[in-house]
C-alpha cells in the first residue's frame, strides 16, 4: 500500500476558466511541501482546489489512492484539515468550543462530544500554547490568537493530510516558531501530509521537504529546499538581487 497520502495529476486550477495548469505532485505521510511565489500568483487557488472549495477544471486529485471528488464529505473530513486565510466570525463561542467543532466528522447528528472528543480538544490546546484564552470569547481575542485556535481545531480534526494558507501571517516571532514547530512535529510523528503556502522564505526553507514555485500562471519550478532557495532561483521568482536577499535571510 503506498504511503503517498495526496497527489495531483495534470490538475488545472482556476475560478471557472484555468489560472494554473500542469500542476503534478504528490506529498507522503512525514512530509511537507511548501509553495512559494509573488502574491496573486495563484498559490492560494491551488490549495482551496486541493481543499474541495474550488471545482477542479483539470486533471485529478487523489487523496490516497482515490479521487477526491469521490469521496463521501464526512469521510473526506476525517483524512483532510484545512487552515485558510479567510476570518470565521461565530457568533457566542469561545475558543474552546471553535477548537472542538474540529471534532464535528466523528461525532452523531447532534455534534454531542463524548470524552474522547473533548480529551481530543484539549490537547490541541495545550499543543499550541492556548490555554490561557481557550475560554474567553473567540471574537475577542487577537488575530494572532485566533489563528492559533484554528490550528488547534485543525489538530484535533486528527487528519491524515493538513492544507494551510499564509498561516504564521497573524503571528509574532515566538507563535511563528511554536507553530512551525507545531508542524513539524505532527509531521514527523504523526506522519501528516502537510502542504503549506508562506512569505517567509527564510521560514519555508527550513521547514520544507519540497517547494513548488507559482509564477505567472504555472509551476515556475519545483524541487528541495537546496535545488530552490538559491540565489538564482529567488532572483527569478521574485525579482530580486542576490546581494539584497542575503543583506535581509
Amino acid at each position: 500500500m503506498t504511503d503517498i497520502l495526496i497527489s495531483a495529476d495534470q490538475l488545472s486550477v482556476g475560478y471557472g476558466k484555468p489560472l494554473i495548469e500542469n500542476i503534478s505532485f504528490h506529498v507522503r505521510g512525514g512530509e511537507i511541501m511548501t509553495l512559494i511565489g509573488p502574491n496573486g500568483s495563484g498559490k492560494s487557488t491551488i490549495l482551496k482546489t486541493l481543499a474541495g472549495y474550488l471545482k477542479v477544471l483539470g486533471g485529478r486529485i487523489c487523496l490516497e489512492e482515490k479521487q477526491a471528488e469521490s469521496i463521501p464529505g464526512k469521510e473526506k473530513a476525517k483524512k483532510l484539515s484545512v487552515l485558510l486565510t479567510e476570518r470565521i466570525r461565530p457568533e457566542l463561542m469561545t475558543c474552546r468550543d471553535v477548537v472542538e467543532t474540529g471534532r464535528y466528522p466523528y461525532t452523531g447528528h447532534f455534534g454531542i462530544l463524548s470524552e474522547k472528543d473533548k480529551e481530543a480538544a484539549q490537547k490541541a490546546i495545550e499543543m499550541v500554547e492556548i490555554g490561557d484564552f481557550a475560554d474567553k470569547d473567540f471574537s475577542a481575542v487577537s488575530d494572532g490568537q485566533r489563528q492559533r485556535v484554528m490550528l488547534a481545531r485543525a489538530i484535533c480534526q486528527e487528519p491524515e493530510i493538513l492544507i494551510l494558507d499564509e498561516p504564521t501571517s497573524y503571528l509574532d516571532i515566538h507563535h511563528k516558531i511554536l507553530f512551525l514547530e507545531v508542524l513539524r512535529k505532527l509531521a514527523h510523528e504523526k506522519k501528516l501530509a502537510v502542504i503549506v503556502s508562506m512569505h517567509e522564505l527564510d521560514f519555508a526553507e527550513k521547514i520544507s521537504d519540497y517547494t513548488l514555485c507559482v509564477k505567472d500562471g504555472s509551476i515556475y519550478r519545483a524541487g528541495t529546499p537546496k535545488e530552490i532557495f538559491n540565489d538564482q532561483v529567488l532572483h527569478e521568482l521574485f525579482d530580486i538581487s542576490a546581494e539584497l536577499y542575503r543583506r535581509y535571510f
